[in-house]
């Protein structure tokens, strides 16, 4: 039997107009999810969420706050986690509760046990989800075939927020995406350079629009080929 290490976890929380749901998604985290420090960046929120960090803030001493002064992208705002996070693994968390911290055990798990450099949650592994969009699922899938037959892999879900990594693995990386083409650039560069990825299934709720689901498969999705076919072959 392997025996588990004892690591470090930093959460990093990319904030974008989330007033209705940042305060239960950081009390989820607390309660349910293994952290050491949770690292929430706030990408130019304009609808009030800003005026919320006072009383987040005062959950627990884990918790920092930092701030864009506009709205730079997804990416842009994981980036920034990634170089205030000082755990031995980086977790990456969505503040619109489609995802469950409740997960982070079966997550962590193969990198505690040495299993694994970096661990994708997977929606489409068979967990408990919510019936998605159908293009949006359309979307995901051929974006992760294509993932795969670039990169040489059997990925799921490359398209998840689930995202968990060594820390040496993301400082090994120079990411520039500042969108949601994150997802394919970190994907590819985690691939290229050897590591492969353990996926777990999870949870999902996946919003509806008027809930505030952000990302759209007609402007996103090409942007997202392009990254993916782009960092193939340069770095």
């Amino acid at each position: 039997m392997i025996e588990k290490q004892d690591l470090t976890v930093s959460v990093i929380v990319p904030v974008y107009n989330e007033y209705e749901t940042v305060r239960d998604a950081i009390q989820l985290v607390l309660e349910y999810g293994r952290s050491d420090e949770i690292i929430i960046v706030d990408d130019g929120s304009t609808d009030g969420t800003r005026d919320l960090y006072p009383e987040i803030e005062g959950y627990s001493d884990k918790i920092k706050v930092f701030y864009h002064d506009v709205n730079k992208g997804k990416g842009a705002a994981v980036i920034h986690g990634f170089a205030q996070a000082t755990s031995d693994v980086f977790l990456i968390q969505d503040a619109d509760l489609e995802y469950d911290p409740r997960d982070y055990a079966a997550l962590l798990d193969p990198i505690e046990r040495g299993r694994a450099d970096v661990v994708y949650g997977s929606r489409l592994r068979g967990g408990p989800t919510k019936a998605m969009f159908f293009w949006h699922m359309v979307g995901n899938k051929f974006l992760t075939l294509v993932t795969n037959l670039l990169y040489n892999a059997i990925l799921t879900d490359m398209e998840t927020c689930y995202k968990v990594f060594r820390r040496e693995v993301v400082q090994g990386l120079k990411l520039k995406s500042r969108g949601f083409e994150f997802e394919p650039e970190i994907t590819s560069k985690v691939l290229k350079r050897g590591y492969r990825i353990y996926e777990i299934p999870i949870s999902y709720y996946g919003r509806e629009f008027d809930e505030g689901k952000k990302i759209s498969p007609l402007k996103d999705g090409p942007r997202a080929l392009w990254a993916l076919i782009k960092y193939r072959f340069i770095d």
